[in-house]
């Protein structure tokens, strides 16, 4: 097989983990510009770090002012250590035949599942991350209640308001008008196709390739993996299972300029046949990390 086997199949993984099957409710969101710091590599407790500076600044602004001069305002903010989520793939054994050549078909073919499966858990972890833990002035969580809508139209017209009630909470809260994003469950996406003259066309044509459609200020996109809330409004831990009586799922807003990401280091794990006489297989997985989350607690909400 070719010396640099490891390392081509290494970089077409990074390459492709940063450019395909990427959330379409995270584009424009530009990486965070700082270092991505690596801790006690090869042990068990390896970790990838950023250091974020967190600007808390909001200095007063005066109106016509006469009084001079300026009263000073000191500078203040914070820096926070955030380490990034570590997502790990199972082995895949793999025959000296299947790995002979480096072109990118038998490369993908082969490490396709490792990409799509990191893929698919980064960011349905990103998502939870930016849905508000609880219902807050900062945070605010509505409730949709559907059970006395007599038809579809009606639970539309529900859903709808429920919309409109989340946009009313971030405008008493100022938060800015530009870059609000809602990111629908396909169970609220549902609700709203049932009133085909006023969203069904409109939602239909998400995944066409135009402009996501806008619904009461928020661009709309929608998820298959939005987190859970339980019956009293508070979400539910990542991972764990939800009830299907009491829990409810979530549909996650967000303003994009108050959300941080950061994608860290790509490992690839890799042992030759040779080294395995009893099996004579090689194998073969990936380690990546990667975060996203609201840079505050605030300019976040969601529809449960």
């Amino acid at each position: 097989m070719p010396a640099n086997f490891p390392e081509v199949w290494s970089n077409r993984v990074i390459q492709l983990l940063t450019t395909q099957d990427v959330a379409p409710w995270l584009d424009g969101i530009a990486e965070l510009d700082t270092e991505v710091i690596e801790v006690g590599s090869g042990a068990a407790s390896e970790s990838n770090i950023i250091h974020l500076p967190v600007e808390t600044f909001q200095p007063e602004v005066l109106i016509n002012n006469t009084t001079y001069p300026i009263a000073l305002q000191a500078f203040t903010d914070t820096n926070v250590t955030i380490q990034l989520d570590k997502f790990q793939t199972k082995v895949t054994t793999l025959t000296d035949d299947q790995i002979i050549g480096a072109s990118y078909t038998r490369i993908d073919s082969a490490t396709r599942g490792h990409v799509v499966q990191i893929n698919i858990s980064k960011y349905r972890k990103a998502l939870h991350a930016i849905a508000p833990s609880a219902d807050s002035a900062k945070t605010p969580v509505v409730t949709l209640d559907l059970s006395g809508a007599a038809d579809g139209n009606a639970k539309a017209d529900l859903a709808f308001n429920a919309i409109v009630a989340l946009k009313a909470k971030f405008d008493k809260q100022e938060f800015p008008v530009e870059g609000r994003r809602l990111v629908l469950s396909t169970e609220l996406e549902n609700t709203l196709l049932l009133d085909r003259n006023r969203f069904g066309n409109l939602l239909a044509n998400l995944n066409t390739g135009k402009v996501a459609p806008m619904i009461a200020g928020f661009e709309i996109f929608s998820s298959l993996s939005n987190p859970y809330y339980t019956s009293v409004g508070a979400k539910k831990a990542f991972g764990s299972i939800p009830n299907g009586t009491t829990d409810k799922v979530a549909s996650v807003a967000f303003v994009k300029t108050n959300i941080a990401k950061k994608t860290g280091m790509t490992k690839q794990y890799f042992a030759k046949a040779a080294n395995d006489p009893e099996n004579q297989t090689n194998k073969l997985n990936y380690r990546h990390y990667f975060i996203a989350l609201p840079a505050k607690a605030e300019q976040v909400g969601a529809i449960i």
